[in-house]
């Protein structure tokens, strides 16, 4: 494991703050989408973005970058949340 324990926490956190978001988030994505099968991978996309975002400020305001391990990580973590962020977004009102 790479990444420090309170790395892993604050990417949990913004995910579930994303998830918990999601519909402005869908609502976002209507904008630039005309299908409803391209608003769900666009918001995903959207969402994945903000949480990178998120986990590269961290390593900026260190004056660091992240290793490639710790990016494998972050993809990982991300990965296994998918299906949650997808859902949010099915289920989130538009």
């Amino acid at each position: 494991m790479a990444l420090h324990p309170s790395i892993i926490d604050f990417i949990g956190n913004l995910i579930n703050y994303y998830i918990s978001e999601a519909s402005s988030y869908r609502q976002i994505a209507q904008i630039y989408t005309s299908e409803a099968d391209d608003i769900t991978a666009t918001t995903l996309g959207i969402i994945i973005g903000c949480v990178y975002s998120g986990f590269l400020q961290t390593y900026k305001n260190q004056r660091q970058n992240p290793s490639l391990e710790e990016t494998q990580e972050f993809n990982e973590i991300v990965k296994q949340r998918a299906s949650d962020i997808r859902k949010a977004i099915l289920t989130a009102k538009a």
